[in-house]
């Protein structure tokens, strides 16, 4: 004979596990301070008027559970780009240390859905969803290193270093899930970036077009 069941034993069996809530998911994606937040790769892109920006896309974005390309990793694949506003950099000599100095600005993150990003058309970049944008807090120095003497100097590694306030985000659906960079980020990020020493090819109406990569910590909650 079988033994009696409790009365709520039956309905205890077909509970259902219950779901995060959202505030729960969102406690579990933010990052803390110092914490890894993304690898980007892009280009300085010197146009014709000579006005700096750089574009291009991000490698990893923490807490972004779903894949960030549409095939292989490449300008051309990535669903998620930044693109910042143009501006004039001043410059300044030492020995062999070239300072470029680059003024307060803005670039913005943006969700490409179907990807259409190419390095050869830096406007493209700044195509799809604009979810977040950020704000240099201050002057950025960037340093390029040159070997040789005089004339004969050429450059050998670039390297730069700034925070970035978050302006504004937008929540926005990826991979079946809600993401919001705010809640991710926090107040913003600290990166450092490392460029190349030679320029890639030069799309129509620029003058230069110098590769780097970007390694951004969060800061942590505002």
């Amino acid at each position: 004979m079988n033994p009696p069941r409790h009365p709520g034993a039956r309905s205890a069996g077909r509970r259902r596990i219950a779901r995060p809530s959202r505030r729960a998911e969102a406690r579990a994606q933010r990052l803390m301070p110092g914490e890894l937040a993304w690898y980007a790769t892009g280009r300085f892109y010197l146009d014709n008027d000579n006005r700096l920006a750089d574009f291009g896309y991000f490698l990893h974005l923490s807490g972004i559970d779903a894949p960030l390309f549409d095939g292989a990793q490449s300008d051309t694949t990535a669903h998620f780009t930044f693109a910042a506003r143009p501006f004039e950099a001043g410059s300044v000599v030492n020995g062999a240390l070239s300072l470029g100095l680059d003024p307060v600005g803005e670039f913005s993150v943006y969700l490409q859905r179907e990807p259409a990003a190419s390095f050869d058309d830096p406007a493209s970049f700044a195509l799809g969803e604009c979810i977040a944008t950020l704000r240099r807090t201050g002057l950025v120095v960037g340093t390029t290193v040159e070997q040789g003497i005089g004339p004969a100097q050429t450059p050998l590694l670039a390297s730069n270093v700034f925070s970035a306030w978050l302006l504004e985000s937008r929540a926005f659906e990826f991979g079946g899930r809600r993401y919001d960079l705010a809640q991710i980020l926090g107040a913003g990020v600290t990166q450092f970036g490392t460029a190349a020493a030679t320029s890639a090819p030069v799309p129509a109406g620029y003058k230069l077009a110098v590769p780097f990569t970007g390694s951004a910590l969060a800061l942590g909650p505002k």
